[in-house]
């Protein structure tokens, strides 16, 4: 009662004032947050925070508004800003040439110094949300704890079958043999499937245990830091070559390039537990929550090197928040925005009401006051805004690991593990539209033959012999790498230029 009182109380208030002189924001949020902008308590929240209010234009169909972000015209109607805008680099580039989007740059120090401080600390932040004359016309979703896809280890059976932590690929390779052989699910029976995973994309972040780490373009960088194909040299190929390995020896899950999370994923708590080593953002992705519990964080390296990780999305989610040319008070839109870019911002964005959705203790600790269930069911949908596509704003670490809960903060601290030895195999960049339209006309075809070819090397379809390798490389090279490495070196040409200016 007390939620429904006060909401209604918000919204009495806010009656009449409602009229076209409110700025519009525009933007996308799925209908399967759940949210409804006009009644969030979050956008309540904010005004009265800061005393500005908008109306509100939601886009719940990702078709509907790419279609309005595509028709957004200078001399047309315009919204003052877009939030949870899901802006393309390309598109950012697009819309300013165009006239649609201001550059916020010249306002940032001024009307948002906590989003500028942030900046100035991190200049590869800066540089990634940059478009390559160094105007900044989206704000980004700041978060060193983005999620990524690790690989997670049921140390339950390393103790089962009296194995060490592996470090490197040849001890996972014994471990993956004690795990086959070992009946370390204790049901007497050969059931256990030491790694599971799906397809080749799951397989690729075992790179690193070969001192790899390659983006979704195949893409990494040398040791001048130039960009080049990163699936084609000799470590690529002692990659593959243990995976066969692995395969042959039924190591691997034969249904792994077949089947989906969907498929494997395991809900009973009951249930026997058949894998070793799984993927995911966290064990709980396939697995029952008291079953995960037993799974940490595996990082490989190869012998004598330090480990590195592949980071899926990086720190920075550019394009959530911009400004238009319509607008007449740009600066109180990011004052608005800058208040995401604090501690207080982030738990209204993704806690909700304090005191009644959670509760913080004189230490920091917080905690949810409803059950996980009316969380997902309530709180996310009505009174926070962080579900569906990104906002801006800046997740701290602590506000992850002040959370009250044992086992989250367990995951989280092996997920501050990883991203403390992860990195980008190509820095964040803008490219042009033109750009972004060629690479989305080379990718298709470049991609389906490389996982193709990679998983016929995995499983022995293909030998991995020099002839075979030669003819991989070959055709690489056919589908297009040679531009498409031009395309991002000339894009990180342009943003090294940009820095020394």
């Amino acid at each position: 009662m007390k939620r429904v009182l006060a909401w209604l109380m918000a919204m009495m208030m806010l009656i009449p004032a409602l009229g076209l002189a409110d700025p519009v924001m525009a933007g996308y949020d799925a209908a399967e947050t759940g949210h409804d902008w006009d009644n969030n308590r979050f956008f309540l929240a904010m005004e009265e925070k800061t005393g500005l209010r908008f109306v509100y234009r939601q886009f719940k169909d990702a078709a509907e508004y790419q279609r309005y972000k595509t028709g957004l015209k200078a001399e047309g109607e315009l919204p003052a800003v877009l939030f949870k805008a899901s802006l393309t680099p390309g598109e950012e580039q697009a819309l300013y040439d165009a006239g649609v989007l201001r550059d916020l740059r010249p306002l940032l120090p001024e009307w948002a110094p906590n989003l500028w401080a942030l900046l100035q600390a991190h200049p590869d932040w800066l540089a990634a949300i940059s478009l390559p004359d160094g105007a900044i016309v989206s704000l980004p979703l700041l978060d060193p704890l983005l999620s990524n896809n690790l690989i997670w280890i049921n140390k339950r059976w390393l103790t089962m079958t009296q194995q060490a932590m592996p470090e490197t690929p040849e001890a996972l390779t014994e471990v993956l043999r004690a795990f086959k052989a070992g009946d370390p699910n204790r049901n007497s029976k050969a059931d256990e499937i030491p790694l599971t995973f799906t397809g080749m994309w799951d397989l690729r972040f075992l790179q690193h245990a070969f001192g790899l780490v390659t983006n979704d373009y195949y893409l990494t960088r040398d040791e001048a830091g130039q960009i080049v194909c990163g699936i084609t040299g000799d470590r690529s190929r002692a990659f593959l070559a243990w995976l066969h390995d692995l395969w042959a020896e039924e190591l691997l899950d034969h249904s792994g390039f077949t089947t989906s999370d969907t498929t494997r994923k395991l809900s009973d708590s009951a249930t026997t537990i058949p894998y070793g080593v799984v993927f995911g953002t966290s064990p709980m992705s396939l697995l029952p929550a008291k079953a995960a519990e037993d799974y940490t964080a595996l990082l490989l390296h190869p012998a004598g090197e330090a480990p590195v990780y592949r980071s899926f999305m990086g720190a920075v989610v550019r394009g959530t928040f911009a400004v238009t040319t319509a607008c007449e008070n740009p600066g109180e839109m990011l004052r608005w925005a800058d208040v995401l870019y604090t501690e207080e911002g982030c738990f209204m964005a993704r806690a909700g009401v304090l005191d009644e959705d959670y509760q913080r203790d004189a230490d920091g600790k917080w905690r949810w006051l409803y059950s996980a269930e009316q969380v997902a069911s309530l709180v996310s949908r009505e009174d926070t805004i962080d579900a569906g596509s990104p906002i801006p704003g800046y997740v701290p670490e602590s506000f992850n690991l002040s959370f009250d809960d044992v086992s989250a903060n367990r995951l989280v601290a092996e997920f501050a593990q990883v991203a403390s030895v992860a990195r980008e195999a190509v820095p964040q960049m803008s490219l042009t539209p033109e750009e972004e339209a060629r690479l989305a006309a080379l990718m298709p075809a470049l991609s389906a033959y490389c996982e193709t070819r990679m998983t016929w090397f995995v499983t022995g379809d293909w030998p991995l012999d020099d002839a075979h390798w030669e003819e991989f490389c070959s055709q690489i090279d056919a589908l297009g790498m040679a531009e498409i490495i031009q395309i991002w070196q000339r894009a990180a040409d342009r943003q090294k230029e940009a820095d020394h200016e």
